[in-house]
């Protein structure tokens, strides 16, 4: 019988929302897998430690580059594509013995998640159950006491990586936006949201719900921003 892939959402970082499915089923695994930036213990796997069962396997994901390689590079697309091959035709093996197999994802599995990538290659073949997890943005936004949208608004998700062009579009269009993936972009962001108008009530947060969390408004901010940081900017905040 073929074994089943469980991808859990481990939520934004406070391992304390974490859902109570996430954390029975990941007691249920055989094979406990993650992602991991090389030389970091995996983000995912920080907030779950105290729930990984004794008795399972534990496997590693490395990335072969986070940062270090633009994704307009040619080398990125093949790179990662033949790294996901390898990571899924990893995890059906085990799933082809009958294992119970549990993923874990930061965040929400398919918001900007890796696991994606290993369900799109594995869900064909191989059973797949996806848990949801709090996504960091509404991780971020609550910790920094932000409300995003009222009424009518329009919410975007907008990478950072996007080129300034594309994101003055975007945040022309809607109404509260969201920023993420900011890292080496942070600067390009920045200048964006000035050249816009948006600056004033946009935040800034860094590590939400995590130890060293940080919330300040843009022009406050620090000129570099780490991979777990992101850009709020609030709607209209209509009458209500």
């Amino acid at each position: 019988m073929s074994g089943l892939c469980r991808i859990l959402g481990m939520g934004p970082g406070d391992p304390e929302l974490i859902t109570l499915k996430a954390v029975r089923l990941l007691a249920q695994a055989d094979v406990v897998a993650w992602f991991a930036a090389c030389g970091r213990p995996g983000h995912a796997r920080v907030i779950a430690d105290a729930h990984i069962p004794e008795t399972a396997r534990e496997v590693r994901f490395d990335y072969p580059f986070t940062t270090g390689v633009s994704v307009d590079d040619p080398r990125y697309l093949v790179e990662m594509t033949a790294f996901y091959d390898r990571c899924a035709q990893s995890l059906a093996e085990e799933l082809d013995q009958g294992l119970q197999v549990a993923l874990l994802c930061e965040g929400d599995p398919f918001l900007y998640g890796s696991a994606m990538y290993l369900f799109d290659r594995l869900s064909p073949g191989h059973r797949c159950e996806i848990v949801p997890g709090i996504s960091g943005m509404s991780g971020c936004w609550s910790a920094a006491h932000l409300p995003m949208v009222h009424g009518d608004d329009v919410l975007s998700v907008l990478p950072a990586t996007l080129d300034e062009e594309s994101l003055s579009h975007w945040l022309s269009r809607g109404d509260a936006h969201v920023i993420m993936k900011l890292g080496r972009n942070f600067a390009k962001v920045r200048t964006v949201l000035h050249r816009c108008g948006r600056h004033e009530k946009a935040i800034y947060v860094e590590r939400g719900t995590q130890a060293g969390q940080v919330c300040l408004p843009l022009d406050q901010a620090p000129e570099k921003a780490p991979y777990f940081s992101m850009v709020l900017v609030p709607g209209r905040r209509r009458v209500r």
